[in-house]
């Protein structure tokens, strides 16, 4: 019994000292795997052929596979992923790949930030959208959730990545680039 208490304990230790050496502290947000989408919502498209309409991005990519964002603001991080997943949904266009990021924030002048960062990583295939700082009834953000990403195939989730402010990096943008394949197999 000391033997497994002692490991425990080691265990414990090491976890925390590699949480307080990263910074990084695991955040739960949005659909988990295997769990199906919470149904429609309607956010305001930013761009794309809905531009400057509340339109439902779930009810539009129906059972397609989808790379889904929901996110605070914007990010270099974060628009490197939207420009990776741009050139993605272009390359996947045959397999009907979507993308779209949800912003949930009511902050000011969100709408004119969001037509810039479309413009300026030339998006065409990832809609940019605004809902509430809540997020969509029955997905689940987590408000201490800066950004989740949840790929999605047949409207279940295949794969959830979600982070903190400040957290998501470049090698997180590659590991979420690196899942994409897992929807497109369905």
């Amino acid at each position: 019994m000391k033997k497994y208490s002692f490991a425990l304990s080691l265990a414990l230790i090491a976890g925390l000292a590699l949480a307080g050496e990263t910074g990084r502290t695991a955040v739960k947000s949005g659909p988990q795997v295997g769990e199906e989408l919470g149904g429609p919502f309607h956010p305001l498209n930013v761009n794309g052929k809905k531009a400057g309409e509340k339109n439902c991005l779930y009810c539009e990519n129906g059972a397609n596979p989808v790379v889904m964002i929901f996110a605070r603001d914007t990010s270099p991080a974060l628009n490197k992923l939207l420009t990776r997943l741009e050139t993605c949904c272009e390359k996947n266009k045959n397999a009907k790949l979507g993308s779209f990021a949800v912003f949930c924030s009511n902050a000011e002048g969100l709408e004119t930030k969001l037509k810039k960062v479309a413009k300026d990583n030339n998006l065409d295939r990832v809609v940019l959208s605004i809902d509430n700082p809540a997020g969509p009834d029955k997905y689940n953000v987590n408000k201490d959730a800066d950004v989740t990403v949840v790929l999605y195939v047949n409207r279940t989730a295949k794969a959830n990545f979600a982070f903190r402010k400040g957290q998501m990096k470049e090698t997180d943008v590659d590991a979420i680039m690196k899942a994409v394949p897992k929807i497109l197999e369905n």
